[in-house]
C-alpha cells in the first residue's frame, strides 16, 4: 500500500494489510491521544498529523516495512541515542516486522513533538 487512494483515515485503515491493520490503528490511536492540537489528514497518500497546516507526524504501510515519519528535526536530534539502534531514514523509523514496533518510543517521540512546535526538514 506504498500511497493510498482512501478519502480518509479509517478508509486507509480499511485497505491496510490485515496482518498490519491492528499495529497501524494502535498508532491511529497513539497519534489521536497524545497529538492535542494536530489536524488527522490524508496526504501523500497516508495518515499525517498537521499543526497549523504543517505535517509533523505521520505514518505508513509501505510494501516491507511500517514507516512512522517524524518530520521535526529537533525531536529526532533529542531522541538520538534511542532512535541509533532503530532502523532509520533521515525522517522514517521503518518496523519491518508489525510485531517489533517500539510503542513506547513512538508514544514519547509524539509527547516530545507535541509539547512545542518546531521546523520541520
Amino acid at each position: 500500500m506504498v500511497q493510498s487512494s482512501a478519502a480518509d483515515v479509517d478508509a486507509y485503515l480499511a485497505d491496510a494489510p490485515e496482518a498490519r491493520r491492528d499495529v497501524l490503528v494502535r498508532l491511529r490511536q497513539l497519534c489521536r491521544a497524545e497529538l492535542k492540537g494536530f489536524d488527522e489528514v490524508m496526504a501523500y497518500g497516508m495518515p499525517v498529523y498537521e499543526r497549523g497546516g504543517v505535517a509533523e507526524i505521520a505514518f505508513a504501510s509501505q510494501k516491507q516495512y511500517i514507516s512512522f515519519y517524524l518530520m521535526r528535526g529537533d525531536v529526532r536530534d533529542a531522541f538520538e541515542e534511542r532512535l541509533a539502534g532503530q532502523d532509520m531514514g533521515k525522517g522514517c523509523l521503518r518496523f519491518r516486522r508489525p510485531e517489533r514496533v517500539d510503542f513506547e518510543l513512538v508514544r514519547d517521540l509524539l509527547r516530545a513533538t507535541a509539547a512545542a512546535p518546531g521546523a520541520v526538514c
